[in-house]
C-alpha cells in the first residue's frame, strides 16, 4: 500500500488528461468514471479542471458545481485520492451517513483550519468509491 501513495502528476510541463490519468491509475480507472458519471448526472453544472499547483508541485483536479468545490483528487500510483473540505455543520450529516467508520474517524479527528477539516478517501475498490459518492451529497446538500 506504501507504493500506492507515491503520488504522481509533479511535472508542471505534463497537462494531465485522460490517456495519462488512466494509464497511472490502471483498472481503478472505471471508479474514477463512475464518481465523475455519478456527480455529473445527479447535479446541475458540474465541472472539473487541472490544475498545477506550485505550493504542492503537483496536479490537481477540481470538481465543483457551479462555483461551489464539492471535491479535489489527485493521482497516486495504481489509485486516486478524493479529497473534501467540509465545516463543522456537515457533522450531523456525515455522522448520520451510511458511511465506512474509518471515513467518519478521520472526519472527527481531522485537525480543523478554522471551522473546516478535510477528509480524504483513497479508493481501491468499490466501497470507496460508493463512500465518495455519499459524500458527494452530503457536500451538496451543504449551503
Amino acid at each position: 500500500m506504501a507504493d500506492n501513495l507515491l503520488q504522481k502528476l509533479s511535472d508542471r510541463n505534463s497537462i494531465p488528461d485522460e490517456e495519462l490519468i488512466f494509464a497511472i491509475i490502471g483498472e481503478r480507472k472505471v471508479f474514477w468514471q463512475r464518481i465523475i458519471k455519478y456527480a455529473s448526472d445527479n447535479y446541475s453544472e458540474t465541472s472539473g479542471k487541472w490544475n498545477y499547483y506550485k505550493d504542492g508541485k503537483k496536479w490537481l483536479f477540481k470538481f465543483q458545481e457551479k462555483k461551489k468545490t464539492l471535491f479535489w483528487a489527485d493521482i497516486l500510483n495504481d489509485t486516486f485520492r478524493i479529497t473534501f473540505w467540509f465545516a463543522d455543520k456537515a457533522e450531523q450529516a456525515i455522522e448520520s451517513a451510511v458511511l465506512p467508520p474509518a471515513v467518519k474517524d478521520e472526519f472527527r479527528n481531522a485537525r480543523k483550519y478554522g471551522s473546516v477539516r478535510a477528509v480524504s478517501v483513497i479508493v481501491m475498490e468499490q466501497s470507496d468509491a460508493d463512500a465518495v459518492m455519499t459524500l458527494i451529497s452530503i457536500k451538496h446538500k451543504l449551503k
